[in-house]
């Protein structure tokens, strides 16, 4: 299997990798900075492509299995910055994997995403970004799977988690862990299939398994 990973540098996306290729995937990372070549190949990237969410993303799409798209600008970054990257970075990435014949999206968006107005103010927008790419995934006629995790902490992985559609508790996760559901949910037969994940009791593949 070959997967496109977006947002490789990221904090969610450089913990990704080493798992991946623990699994024999052959990883693309893509980044908008190659001066980010070394570090991310020391991790195990197969390859290192030089990409802008915002611009052409063709090349680093093509002969790829699986996109995983991890990139963000965070839930504490301006609403216009949010919907450059979230919403319209996703929507293009999207569309493009699409025209290249990718055949699966993983999406990684956020608990709320459905239900902005339930979230704290300051953060509606954010939601709402990540919403609006999700709806954008489901009507893409695309395979998709969306990872929806509560609040991301940088706390140790405990790699055990609650996985469901939806879950009344916006709790917390950890990147580590998130990175690990990601991984399993590559090599899972989740096609067109959405949960929230937040830290919890089942170990991480037992979870998956059981949804």
């Amino acid at each position: 299997m070959k997967v496109l990973i977006a947002g490789a540098n990221g904090k969610i996306g450089r913990r990704l990798i080493p798992h991946l290729v623990a699994d024999n995937i052959q990883v693309r990372a893509m980044v908008r900075d190659l001066s980010q070549k070394a570090d991310l190949a020391l991790l195990g990237a197969h390859e290192v492509v030089e990409a802008d969410l915002e611009g052409d993303c063709s090349e680093a799409l093509e002969g790829q299995d699986v996109v995983i798209f991890t990139a963000g600008s965070g839930p504490h970054t301006g609403p216009e910055k949010t919907i450059d990257v979230d919403q319209n970075g996703a929507i293009s990435l999207i569309d493009q994997a699409k025209e290249q014949g990718v055949g699966r999206f993983i999406m990684v968006s956020s608990m709320r995403a459905d239900d902005p107005a339930s979230g704290p103010e300051k953060l509606r927008h954010y939601f709402t970004a990540k919403g609006k790419a999700d709806d954008h995934l489901r009507a893409s006629g695309l395979n998709y799977t969306i990872v929806r995790p509560g609040r991301l902490t940088e706390e140790p992985p405990l790699e055990k988690v609650e996985i469901a559609e939806k879950l009344k508790n916006f709790g917390d996760i950890s990147r580590e862990d998130v990175a690990k559901v990601l991984s399993e949910t590559a090599r899972a037969e989740l096609d067109n299939r959405e949960f929230d994940v937040i830290a919890g009791s089942t170990p991480i593949r037992e979870a998956l398994d059981r949804f």
